[in-house]
């Protein structure tokens, strides 16, 4: 049989992928899942995003796009960026992307050689790593410790780069954390970065409207001017807007890097989905209310996850301020056995059994480069993530 190319080697599945997709067998099994493993808002792209959709495909907008982005999607990210976030972009510093991992994927394509470095703020979101693998380049955490909030440390972050260090990779509101990175920590970040001027600076701001208790979201061009022509603004549709499955995302970054990935773009997919675009146009120039009526349910299930989560000895759940995750630390939990016999010697043991014992999905810390850990999303109704936890404290009484 013909081989696989090297570059595979120690790439594997993505582990929340993997546990939705073990969950749906589960279910067409006949077991009630709990499926609390997928990122995905469970409300339903807004109306007039779909309206803006239906009337671009029947009104012909059908034909190949072009390969960077439709001119009024990228006028609309550009107003998007200056109206939100105080940043001034052309059109030709604005690419559009089959959703924000795309774009996540010609950056690193378009930049990194064998050898480099991407510093990653841990926990991270898995693609992050095995993207920056895939590319040749070796992936560095700084750990965020859970005692800190999982906040960066801008001392760690100084202390892990080096000469090779090809990107800095930022992603607040966090997945899987759902930590924030408040202003003046951004400032701190950004002195560090100016003091190293070969990194690439990431800043992955698709949860930017999921924010909780009055934070102040700020992404880091805007705090540092004098970094801009170093950022990677990425952004998208698909979690503020519940538009996972129209894959649009975006960014903002300097002319020549942006040239760099719409060459990428073009060895891989080129243009992008017309009607897709058509609803984006839609999302991010229609009413804009919503966000913050969804952030408040989203907060109520904040709230209620994590005050259920916090009562069952063995957990100890911090509280984010933004995104829809939770990230429960289960060290208590290790060393022990379930019901069935299983040894938990690690969080990916835990999540397993919880999934075969218990039928909930969840996913472990470890694949997000952080243990004892386990991410559960809230992005789901109230009876569901009441029935979840209720399985977890079952499950976790049950260990002996």
């Amino acid at each position: 049989m013909p081989g696989f190319a090297d570059r595979l080697n120690g790439i594997g599945v993505s582990a929340s992928a993997a546990m939705t997709d073990k969950a749906r067998e589960l279910k067409a099994e006949g077991l009630k899942i709990v499926s609390l493993s997928s990122g995905e808002p469970d409300f339903p792209t807004p109306d007039h995003v779909v309206d803006a959709a239906i009337a671009a495909a029947r009104g012909g907008d059908t034909k190949y796009p072009p390969q960077d982005g439709k001119p009024a999607l990228k006028k609309a990210v550009q107003a998007k960026f200056l109206r939100e976030n105080h940043l001034d972009y052309a059109l030709d510093e604005i690419l559009v992307g089959n959703g924000a991992k795309q774009i996540i994927f010609d950056a690193m394509m378009a930049t990194c050689n064998a050898g480099d470095e991407v510093v990653l703020a841990s926990p991270y979101w898995i693609s992050y790593s095995d993207i920056a693998r895939l590319c040749g380049a070796k992936p560095v955490q700084v750990p965020c410790p859970a005692e800190d909030n999982f906040r960066l440390s801008a001392k760690a972050l100084d202390a892990a780069i080096t000469p090779k260090t090809k990107w800095l990779l930022l992603n607040f509101p966090n997945n899987p954390t759902g930590a924030c990175c408040p202003r003046e920590d951004m400032e701190e970040i950004a002195a560090v970065l100016l003091k190293h001027p070969h990194v690439w600076i990431m800043t992955d701001d698709i949860y930017e409207h999921l924010i909780y208790d009055d934070f102040e979201f700020c992404t880091i061009a805007e705090v540092e001017p004098r970094l801009k022509d170093r950022v990677l603004t990425v952004n998208g549709v698909s979690k503020a807007y519940a538009m996972t499955g129209w894959r649009v995302g975006y960014c903002g970054g300097p002319r020549d890097l942006i040239a760099a990935m719409n060459n990428m773009q073009g060895q891989s997919t080129s243009g992008i989905n017309t009607i897709a675009q058509a609803a984006a146009i839609a999302a991010l120039e229609g009413p804009q209310d919503f966000l913050k009526e969804r952030a408040a349910e989203y907060q109520s299930r904040r709230d209620l996850v994590v005050g259920l989560l916090n009562e069952i000895p063995g957990v100890t759940c911090h509280t984010p301020q933004g995104a829809f995750y939770v990230y429960p630390e289960i060290g208590a939990c290790l060393g022990k056995t379930t019901p069935k016999g299983r040894h938990l010697a690690t969080d990916a043991d835990f999540v397993m059994a919880l999934l075969e014992e218990k039928q909930v999905a969840s996913v472990q810390g470890g694949a997000y480069g952080m243990s004892p850990f386990f991410r559960i999303s809230y992005a789901t109704d109230r009876e569901t993530l009441k029935e979840g936890c209720r399985r977890i404290a079952d499950f976790i009484a049950s260990l002996t």
